[in-house]
This record gives structure tokens, C-alpha cells and sequence, in this order.
């Protein structure tokens, strides 16, 4: 009797689960919530059917319910993982969706890079646009001291490559089933990864420019907060996959979880050094420099 519901194929159909459905809901919240926050913040109303929704309290609803998805949906992953079920095709199948994920961050990337070289290439169009107080005609506009690229920017550049080397060490570690080496190879990878977050933030406290400032602040701020934003995710994703590295829950041949972390901690890698050298170098050329 046992053998007739054994499993005969290498797919596994997941049982009805409430995550789609809860991760929509979430994310109609923090839309809509979003917008509304925003104009809150600005004493504006945002009415739908009649209802002022220019409030905190929707965005925050919507991202506690967006987070209690991931915990939730990511540690029924897990679940099935250890159960058996990701076979050899429900493993190829979860690559595949890493990689088209991380395909969709690269082109929010290229999104604003684009933002920023045609604020750059056309600076003139683009600081008339902007309505503020600056003449066109260069980049930056006039006026604008921009950040020392070989100050606070290059220390970030390399904490970031250390912390790429340090990830790569604890995935040749978890390779060569070496558990020590993967826990001290995550826990700097986090460490450093804090770190960079803590000097991008000093950074962004001591900046000659604001956000609203100008057209070169709000390209400024917009690529490199994204990228910082990413840094958070994904020094998350870092501390997730060490506590499970502590507690024995990576194999040298089950492991995705850490696998699927790698990739997007070098992603995030790689984007930092085109933001490094288009935003920093070539896109502050020629500007006087905050820190002489």
C-alpha cells in the first residue's frame, strides 16, 4: 500500500498554500499605502471612493504582512527542501527563478542609470526641468559640490569586494564540508556588509546636496539609496543563511539557499562598482569636491 503513493516523478505539487494570495495583499497595501504616506508627509490628501487613505498606518500594514509572507512562504521552502521534495528538476527550477529575479533587479538598475545619464548627457534640459536655483549648461550643474569618489566611496568599494571574497570563501567551505569555514566566511560577509551600510550612511549625513536640492541629488540619491537598500536585503539574506549554517542546515549537496544568497550578494557587488565609477567619478568630473 506504501508503494502506491510513492512518488514516481522528479516534480513536486506543493499543497494549497495561503502565501500568493497573503504576498497581493501585501503588496496592494504598500502601493497604495506607499502613496498615501507620502502625501501624508506632505499634508496632502489622496481620496479613493471617497476616502482620505493619506495615512501611515496602510504602508505599515502592508509591509508587516509582506514580511510575515517571506518569513512564512520562504520557511515552507525550507520545509519542503528537507523533506525530500526539491529534487534534481525542482532544484534546476528554483535557479531558474533566482536568475529571472535577479534579471528584474538588473533592469530596475539600468532604469536609473538611465535616469541619470540623461540627466547628464542633456544637463541642460534636465536642470531647467528641475526648477531649482541652478544655470544649466555642465555637469554637475553650478553650484554643486559633489563627494570625493577616493574618500568615503572607495572604502565602501572595497568593504564590498572584501565581502564578495568572504562569501566565496564560505561557499568553497560549505563545498569541502567545512562548517567552520562557512560560518566565519558568512559571519564576516555580514559583518561587512553592516559595515558598508553604517559608512554609506555617515556619507549621506554629510552630503553638500539633498535630495530635492537638484536634479544631481535626486539621481544621486535614487541609484546609490537602491543600491543601499539592496545591501540591507541582502546582508538579511547573509544573517539568515548563517543562523542556518550554526544550526547544521546546509550540506555540501543541499544548499540553494545559500547559493541563491551568493548570487545576489554578488550582484549587488558588481552594481556598486558601475554606480562607483559612472555616479562618483565620471558623473562629479570636474566639480569642486565636499572633501578637499
Amino acid at each position: 500500500m506504501a508503494e502506491t503513493h510513492q512518488k514516481k516523478h522528479d516534480y513536486h505539487i506543493i499543497d494549497p498554500s495561503p502565501w500568493p494570495l497573503l504576498a497581493s495583499i501585501g503588496a496592494f497595501f504598500l502601493t497604495f499605502g506607499g502613496v498615501g504616506y507620502m502625501r501624508y508627509l506632505h499634508g496632502g490628501e489622496f481620496k479613493i471612493a471617497g476616502v482620505n487613505i493619506a495615512t501611515p498606518w496602510l504602508f505599515f500594514i502592508g509591509l508587516a504582512i509582506t514580511i510575515y509572507v517571506m518569513i512564512g512562504w520562504w520557511s515552507d521552502t525550507i520545509k519542503e527542501g528537507r523533506e525530500g521534495n526539491h529534487t534534481r528538476v525542482v532544484s534546476l527550477h528554483l535557479r531558474y527563478g533566482m536568475i529571472m529575479f535577479i534579471a528584474s533587479e538588473v533592469m530596475f538598475f539600468v532604469a536609473w542609470f538611465w535616469a541619470f545619464f540623461d540627466a547628464s548627457l542633456f544637463s541642460n534640459e534636465a536642470i531647467q526641468a528641475s526648477r531649482v536655483q541652478f544655470t544649466g549648461g555642465q555637469w554637475p550643474p553650478k553650484g554643486i559640490e559633489v563627494l570625493d569618489p577616493w574618500h568615503l566611496p572607495i572604502y565602501n568599494t572595497i568593504i564590498l569586494l572584501l565581502s564578495g571574497t568572504c562569501v566565496t570563501w564560505a561557499h568553497h567551505a560549505l563545498l569541502h564540508n567545512d562548517r567552520k569555514g562557512l560560518i566565519n566566511g558568512l559571519a564576516l560577509t555580514v559583518a561587512l556588509g553592516v559595515l558598508f551600510s553604517f559608512v554609506q550612511a555617515y556619507e549621506y549625513a554629510h552630503a553638500p546636496f539633498a535630495f530635492k536640492s537638484s536634479i544631481y541629488g535626486a539621481t544621486f540619491f535614487m541609484a546609490t539609496g537602491f543600491h543601499g537598500f539592496h545591501v540591507l536585503v541582502g546582508t538579511i539574506f547573509l544573517i539568515v543563511c548563517l543562523l542556518r549554517a550554526i544550526n547544521g542546515g546546509f550540506t555540501p549537496q543541499k544548499h540553494f539557499g545559500f547559493e541563491a544568497a551568493a548570487w545576489y550578494w554578488h550582484f549587488v557587488d558588481v552594481v556598486w562598482l558601475f554606480l562607483f565609477f559612472a555616479v562618483y567619478i565620471w558623473g562629479g568630473w570636474g566639480a569642486p569636491l565636499a572633501h578637499g
